[in-house]
């Protein structure tokens, strides 16, 4: 293994020189594969899938689909046949007619004159960034470049064989170009947009130029790869025609058997990111890129005859550019079409500068996808980069098919070479695992790209230590069907997950709403556990209604305007918050700081009492009921802002408006907590004093009570909730009475357990000793709107002084028309801020008098998981399409979870004459002329005033045909039918 082996032919360029040492020009920064997405054959539609073909060893060449071409139509073993190729064979991808054009926003009309290459490398790029955790939506307006190689057309010469179909959308949706700007466009990408052609080296110059474009700092992140689609036979019989493919439909690289290769077609995308920002964001990698070199073979016996030696310049180009000796090199994923005269040279190249200097015994291994999938030709680079990156990743090599003979032209052993048969670990395990993967256009355009795998797992992390609390799960699709297809994705994925799988339900969560684009149509699920979320999920897909699960649609023209709701007295219970206290510390510190400033005025502790038991528990009590009240909402308002909800208006229902004013920003919480502790003080003096009753009545219809039974002045109308939702409040026996003359007239009324008559004339001698006790607050602007319950509209904030809060407890509190004030303002979501809804009923009364569609939620409800309960409304706003920053809810870094990829609602577009599928399918649907079916072998109806057909009498074709010569005559025929 120290000389150099010659070539087949005589070469005219110097010998490689020996490497010695590495270079000193290695470049800066290493470049991250972070997201892979692929359209193979053998139904290799993901990383995954890929990955499980290359390991199993299989052999995805079929038989040409009759979609494509009628085979026995244009084969013939004589390869001199006009018109026929010596192939039956080839690598072809599932439904490559099928297409997701509402995804893209693209209309079906336009869509059908897209070239499937452009189409489905959307598609991929989609994959690829979803592979990636990159959402597109924060790419919008970046530098990201975007690099496809691509070649042939197959579609435009089908769409151009019938002039009188073009249209406006013919030529923009066949010319190459606009492969790779088309992908910049639908992502709104601003970074360098390319279309590159090399013929087969095409994708993997397109991975060159995607990493010379970052390391330049032209990009920040690139999309690169390669496509080609193979829908007419004409390329296949020209390639025959140049003896350039297998007769047996197999690439036999470094076998003795190679006789061409077999074309295929398919796409693949990686997504590329420097390394440092790759690990600072914690993406997923596959693996590295560290360097990469494209040169041409300049002249040479013919433009499609290889040169190793601009090979080997290729290699050592890359080695050099990479500061890594070229021993070092452990993998090579070949070019390796199969043909007799590229695998020979190909091999000595790569043994001339990959076997010096190598310890005896240790060989480079070398391998090529071809012999899976068969040639991708425009692709084929960036299959080979694809099936590195895994293998590196996975620490395996996978076999390379049809290997049996060796290549006798091929020195194996004197080369340092050696060709896996079967699976086997990576060589050399305790070194830097380090690949190559060559590609060569057949014009001479040679690209050479270096990979190394990663030490460790850089993105890995240990999982939160709140993993066992209630999370929420966003799902979105493109529309209603899709959402189904995701829900059942995200089931099938969740119950195929091995007992084992180091997956946590948090991470899925993190993954979804982080890392995952979010679309119009919504589900939100909250769960504790996986099984839990399963259970969800199948009964969103029974179409069940559940507390945990919520879903909707992001109408347009809809914006959410949220205003927070703050409760008065009466959802008070002895355990709320309870749950909050011990799980959310944002919500303990509110409370905390609550109890210690509570403490100058209290003889008594919030904390002790917010943790008391049932029967301790003194949470009725107004003076502690009041305080309670304002600290968990004040803590329920924090926990949500931290989550990323924040009110754009704030109303308080009165003693809720103290917390509302501090929330608005109109009061510190020193001030707010004066308030609360003096009015629950002041207000507790006239405890026993009278009652509270709730109405079925208008404002209107109360006060007619009032004036008919004449008790104004010892009853007044303490709330008016809602157009029907009156509450009375003051003397004991005149609203026994009121409520006696309401029953019989079959009006409803309910009396409040409440120990103070609030809003009652009680309250009117309180007035003055409040103000008095608030004189040193300091009430300050309003930081968010905030709309005031007594009088109704919106204040500034910096009135709400003493004597405000003496009218807040004497004054109805005018509920139901500041909520209109709220809906003529254009507010029409609302979040009840209480640890029990007792407001939605009037605020869903207001919407609906107004005309107007809105949204009620709540924040706690009795009895229920408090965190869960939260979630809820969270994935509701979700739903809704309130903008929500995921990183809120989700502050710490997850690890990454490949999820189920978008599940594409598929149609078929298709642009084609009759004619031309005709010619390629070389079947006709069956025919009439004058109410009689038309044989079949009449073939295709010439466009003439007298019925006439045209059809090719092919003996290999219609076997048959020797049994019915002429005086044995076996010379070609030619046949005339007539009627």
């Amino acid at each position: 293994m120290t000389q150099n082996v010659p070539y087949l032919k005589p070469q005219t360029s110097k010998e490689t020189t020996d490497f010695e040492s590495a270079d000193s020009g290695k470049i800066a920064e290493s470049i991250a594969i972070i997201g892979i997405g692929c359209r193979f054959p053998g139904s290799a539609n993901s990383p995954e899938a890929f990955w499980k073909l290359l390991v199993s060893g299989i052999d995805a060449i079929t038989e040409v689909p009759e979609s494509r071409w009628n085979v026995n139509k244009f084969y013939d073993p004589d390869i001199t046949k006009p018109g026929k190729m010596r192939t039956r064979w080839g690598g072809f991808v599932d439904k490559i007619d099928f297409f997701d054009a509402q995804f893209f926003g693209i209309s079906p009309r336009e869509a059908s004159r897209i070239d499937p290459q452009q189409r489905v490398m959307l598609e991929v790029a989609w994959e690829a960034l979803e592979d990636g955790g990159q959402m597109s939506e924060r790419l919008a307006d970046s530098k990201t470049g975007v690099f496809i190689g691509i070649s042939g057309s197959d579609y435009q010469n089908i769409q151009g064989s019938d002039r009188d179909s073009i249209n406006a959308y013919t030529n923009l949706g066949g010319v190459n170009c606009v492969t790779a700007n088309r992908i910049s466009y639908v992502f709104d990408l601003k970074g360098p947009s390319m279309t590159v052609d090399t013929a087969c080296s095409s994708s993997l110059v397109a991975v060159h130029l995607a990493c010379q474009s970052i390391w330049y700092g032209e990009s920040v992140l690139a999309i690169a790869g390669g496509v080609n689609a193979i829908l007419r036979p004409e390329a296949t019989i020209g390639f025959s025609k140049a003896s350039m493919l297998s007769p047996d439909g197999r690439c036999f690289t470094f076998d003795a058997r190679a006789n061409g290769y077999v074309r295929a077609e398919g796409a693949g995308i990686v997504v590329l990111k420097p390394l440092s920002q790759a690990i600072a964001d914690r993406d997923p990698i596959y693996a590295v890129i560290i360097s990469s070199a494209v040169n041409q073979d300049g002249q040479t016996n013919g433009i499609t005859v290889p040169n190793g030696q601009s090979q080997e310049a290729a290699l050592q180009e890359a080695c050099q550019n990479a500061g890594i000796l070229p021993q070092q090199i452990q993998y090579i994923e070949a070019h390796g079409t199969g043909t007799p005269v590229g695998d020979p040279i190909e091999a000595i190249a790569l043994g001339n500068v990959l076997g010096k200097n190598r310890t005896l015994g240790e060989y480079c291994t070398v391998g090529s996808v071809k012999t899976n999938i068969g040639h991708l030709e425009t692709a084929s680079g960036i299959a080979g980069l694809i099936k590195v990156a895994l293998a590196l990743k996975h620490r395996q090599i996978p076999p390379n098919l049809h290997f049996q003979t060796p290549n006798p032209k091929i020195p194996f052993e004197e080369l340092g070479l050696r060709v896996p048969t079967t699976l086997e670990p990576w060589p050399n395990s305790k070194e830097a695992r380090l690949a190559g993967v060559n590609s060569f256009g057949f014009g001479g355009t040679n690209a050479h790209v270096l990979l190394s795998g990663l030490a460790t797992d850089v993105t890995d992390i240990g999982d939160s230590e709140r993993g066992s609390l209630p999370v929420l799960l966003p799902l979105s699709a493109k529309s209603p069907n899709a959402l189904v297809a995701v829900a059942r994705a995200t089931h099938k994925f969740l119950t195929t997950l091995s007992e084992g799988a180091d997956v946590s339900l948090t991470d899925i969560c993190h993954t979804a709403s982080n890392r995952r684009g979010h679309h119009d149509h919504r589900l939100a699920l909250v769960a504790h556990t996986k099984e839990n979320l399963v259970e969800n999920l199948e009964a969103f897909l029974a179409g069940e209604n559940r507390p945990s699960l919520s879903s909707g649609h992001l109408v347009p023209d809809f914006q959410p305007k949220l205003a927070f709701v703050f409760s008065g007295m009466g959802p008070q219970w002895w355990a709320m918050g309870r749950q909050l206290l011990e799980s959310e510390p944002i919500f303990r510190e509110v409370i905390e700081q609550c109890d210690e400033l509570l403490r100058q005025y209290a003889d008594w502790s919030l904390l002790s009492e917010l943790r008391a038991s049932e029967e301790t528990s003194r949470i009725n009590s107004t003076q502690i009921a009041q305080c309670a009240i304002f600290a968990v909402q004040i803590a329920l308002a924090a926990l949500w802002r931290s989550w990323g909800i924040t009110p754009q208006a704030i109303i308080g229902h009165s003693v809720g408006e103290v917390a509302a004013a501090h929330v608005a920003g109109a009061l510190s919480l020193s001030d707010a907590l004066q308030v609360i502790f003096h009015r629950s003080r002041v207000q507790a003096s006239a405890a026993g004093f009278g009652k509270m009753l709730a109405v079925g009545l208008s404002q209107e219809e109360a006060e007619r009570v009032l004036a008919g039974l004449k008790y104004e002045s010892c009853v007044s109308i303490a709330a008016v909730n809602s157009l029907s939702a009156v509450t009375l409040a003051g003397d004991s026996a005149a609203l026994s009475e009121i409520a006696k003359s309401l029953e019989q007239k079959q009006i409803f009324c309910r009396f409040l357990q409440v120990e103070v008559p609030y809003h009652s004339p009680f309250m009117e001698p309180l007035k003055a000793e409040l103000a008095q006790s608030l004189q040193e607050i300091k009430p300050q602007t309003a930081t968010i709107p905030l709309f005031s319950t007594v009088t109704s509209k919106q204040v500034e904030g910096s009135e709400l002084d003493g004597t405000y809060w003496g009218l807040n407890i004497r004054e109805p509190v005018l509920f139901a028309a500041a909520i209109s004030s709220l809906i003529q303002a254009g507010y029409n979501t609302f979040l009840e801020i209480s640890a029990h809804p007792v407001l939605a009923n009037s605020i869903s009364e207001c919407l609906a008098f107004a005309k107007i569609s809105g949204t009620v939620l709540q924040t706690l409800r009795r009895f229920e998981p408090e965190r869960a309960t939260m979630l809820s409304s969270f994935g509701k706003l979700y739903t809704l399409g309130y903008p929500i920053d995921w990183h809120h809810l989700y502050p710490q870094q997850g690890r990454f979870v490949r999820l189920s990829s978008y599940p594409w609602q598929r149609e078929r577009c298709w642009q084609e004459s009759e004619e031309s599928m005709a010619v390629r399918i070389g079947t006709i649907p069956q025919r009439s002329m004058l109410g009689q079916q038309v044989h079949p072998l009449l073939g295709s109806r010439l466009k003439s005033s007298q019925p006439m057909w045209d059809a090719e009498i092919d003996k290999h074709r219609l076997s048959y045909l020797d049994d019915h010569r002429v005086q044995g005559s076996d010379r070609t025929w030619n046949c005339f039918l007539a009627p």
